[in-house]
């Protein structure tokens, strides 16, 4: 039975709203309420768990519980991020160069226990564990890399936001116009998106003399949350009309 949703424009869009939610929201219980990197990922973590149960139990398609998982994924990420490379003091290269072979290994596992990468093929609780844990450590890469792009970069957030919207062009290009890989290219595009919402979150919520636009961490998490709730609701009663084999995008 079909628990994930089409790939289509909209879930792009909710992805992206999803991901900058999951850092401004990390950021807010971690830095703004102070709670601090190390329990806001226990706490978020043992959020995730818990929503992603759920989501493993059930045996059909909820859209909020899909994206409370993805958003579950996202805050986690954020925090857990933060944490190796500042509390444990990685810094964001070497943080993102473990993540990233973490990610490897796991893509190396999901790969052995199945034919294909493609999210049209996970037909069985293990494959679909697999694929969430995935989306775990791929959101917490995102976040080291976009950190690393705002900060040791110097690209700055603007910059940051500006570079990972280009290389998500060119994956948008090879899509139609390459015979890459589609599921190759829905991961890359995966990835990027968590980077983006993560440089995107600091845009919004840092101060002007940080670089930001500082519309801070609560009123930045209560647009976005409203954003994605409405595009939920919407996807719900609207007919989705899939483009382009939408589980290969």
């Amino acid at each position: 039975m079909k628990k994930f949703p089409e790939i289509t424009l909209y879930f792009w869009i909710m992805k992206i709203c999803a991901t900058t939610l999951g850092e401004t929201a990390g950021d807010l219980l971690s830095m703004t309420m102070n709670v601090g990197y190390a329990l806001s990922s226990i706490i978020l973590i043992s959020l995730f768990f818990i929503a992603l149960i759920s989501q493993l139990l059930s045996k059909r398609y909820h859209p909020f519980l899909y994206w409370t998982v993805i958003l579950a994924t996202s805050t986690a990420g954020t925090t857990m991020s933060d944490f190796m490379d500042r509390t444990l003091g990685l810094g964001y290269a070497r943080g993102s160069l473990i993540l990233c072979t973490i990610l490897l290994i796991i893509f190396a596992c999901w790969r052995l226990s199945t034919a294909s990468l493609s999210v049209n093929n996970i037909t069985t609780f293990k494959v679909e564990l697999i694929y969430w844990t995935a989306i775990l450590f791929s959101n917490t890469l995102g976040t080291a890399l976009g950190d690393f792009l705002a900060d040791d970069s110097h690209l700055g957030f603007a910059g940051g936001v500006l570079f990972i919207s280009i290389l998500l062009g060119l994956i948008i290009l090879a899509t139609f116009f390459t015979t890459i890989s589609k599921t190759l290219l829905f991961w890359l595009a995966f990835v990027l998106t968590r980077p983006f919402g993560a440089t995107m979150g600091d845009l919004l919520t840092k101060t002007k003399v940080k670089g930001g636009l500082g519309f801070g961490t609560i009123g930045s998490s209560l647009i976005l949350a409203s954003i994605l709730i409405l595009f939920i609701l919407f996807t719900r009663r609207s007919p989705i009309v899939n483009i382009n084999d939408a589980h290969e995008i």
